[in-house]
């Protein structure tokens, strides 16, 4: 038996999951023992102190002493019919009152009324012979007396103690939140001062975070050091060709020198994406609707035909500038390459960051969208090649760059233009 549907009624956050942990068992217990006190306690006792107090009514209408009832400490008068009231009186939430009704009517001959208007107060109706009579006397003498200390103490006592264990919990509670934080933004791209504390596992996990986070900063570190080796001597070797070309006839270096050319663009683009600029510098508020106007600016001033469709939202997130345009870039150059026209929209909602840019050319198919984020991937077939000079890293560095933020780069068929249609989603 599976139980999926439990899980909509379930907090999502720790702490109020932690609370209802602690909540549901104190509420069940103080159930439980509610219906045993109320069995054991209201009607067992009631019933008790009733049985006895029928039996002194009854020893007090079969003797003919009057002193009798006054040593009983019963009232006892004689009253007429017309005097005895219609029906039973009794509270609604006197629950003991209804044991107390039953009992002396199983024990009382001739019982006519039971009247019980307060807590203090009962009066009984009985009659014998052609007489009644009236008998008033404490309502102690047959129930409990304050029989609700026992369920105040246990909500107030209870509730004492549930604060009091949400407070350490909550102390428990808080290195996890803490170690989440720090990992959602290193996820990020950012990092956030943390250190280990909290209970023996917790700490090993902040530690295990740390050396983690440490290690692959160390690593990026090294592969820009390399990166800016090999930057430097392929470039080199180069440079030298193009120099030894130039001293051939144009006829015959031409081809050689568009071969050096696209080696040239080869290594750019393969060190521009291996240095990983999306995770360069730190992520500072940015209007996006500002920055998205100025790349459509920039990108009509090259020459391409983009239009910025529509602006829904306003307000500030936390990007990486230069990263941000780096990738609409990408996704722009891509779309004025295989396509006529491209359209650029932005959506900034209360949860996300939506950029949007979409082409008329001939798309990419559902089943090779995912190839086509990956690196150095060229789709021949849905992207004709013959249109542009790119190496398969376009797509590849904008999807780095969204996830870099915490986001997303989602491909999909455009319904405005009927090409490509691309997403940056970051949340907010």
């Amino acid at each position: 038996m599976t139980f999926g549907w439990l899980k909509r009624y379930v907090p999502r956050g720790i702490y109020a999951r932690a609370f209802l942990i602690l909540v549901a068992p104190v509420v069940v217990l103080q159930l439980v023992v509610s219906v045993v006190f109320i069995q054991r306690h209201f009607e067992g006792v009631t019933e008790q102190l009733s049985g006895q107090l029928a039996r002194q009514v009854n020893a007090a209408l079969a003797t003919e002493r009057r002193w009798l009832p006054d040593m009983l400490d019963l009232s006892q008068v004689s009253v007429t019919a017309e005097e005895v009231p219609a029906r039973d009186l009794r509270r609604w939430w006197d629950f003991s009152g209804r044991v107390v009704i039953r009992e002396l009517r199983e024990t009382i001959p001739g019982l006519r009324r039971v009247i019980l208007p307060t807590d203090q107060e009962a009066i009984l109706y009985v009659q014998r012979g052609g007489d009644t009579f009236r008998f008033s006397f404490d309502r102690d003498r047959v129930s409990a007396s304050n029989p609700h200390q026992l369920l105040v103490n246990m909500v107030v006592f209870g509730a004492l103690m549930t604060a009091i264990a949400y407070l350490y919990l909550r102390n428990q509670l808080r290195p996890i939140t803490r170690l989440a934080q720090a990992a959602e933004a290193f996820g990020r791209g950012r990092n956030v001062p943390y250190s280990p504390s909290g209970a023996t596992e917790v700490r090993s996990a902040g530690a295990a975070f740390l050396d983690m986070r440490n290690r692959i900063e160390r690593q990026i570190e090294q592969r820009t050091l390399m990166l800016s080796g090999i930057s430097h001597d392929l470039r080199t070797p180069l440079t030298r060709l193009r120099l030894g070309l130039s001293m051939l006839d144009e006829e015959d270096a031409g081809p050689l020198l568009r071969d050096v050319d696209d080696m040239q663009r080869l290594v750019d683009a393969f060190l521009e994406f291996a240095r990983d600029n999306a995770a360069s510098g730190q992520a500072e508020p940015t209007d996006p609707v500002t920055l998205v106007r100025a790349v459509v600016a920039d990108s009509e001033r090259e020459g391409h035909v983009v239009t910025l469709a529509f602006v829904e939202g306003d307000g500030t997130v936390p990007l990486r500038p230069v990263a941000i345009r780096r990738a609409m870039e990408n996704l722009i150059g891509n779309a004025v390459r295989y396509g006529s026209r491209a359209e650029v929209s932005v959506r900034l909602s209360d949860k996300s960051l939506r950029i949007r840019i979409e082409d008329d050319g001939p798309g990419i198919a559902p089943d090779r969208r995912e190839d086509a984020l990956r690196p150095f991937v060229r789709l021949d077939p849905a992207r004709n090649q013959d249109r542009g000079t790119g190496v398969g890293l376009g797509l590849a560095i904008a999807a780095d760059i969204a996830r870099a933020h915490g986001g997303v780069l989602r491909l999909g068929e455009s319904e405005r233009l009927g090409g490509l249609r691309a997403d940056i989603v970051i949340a907010r």
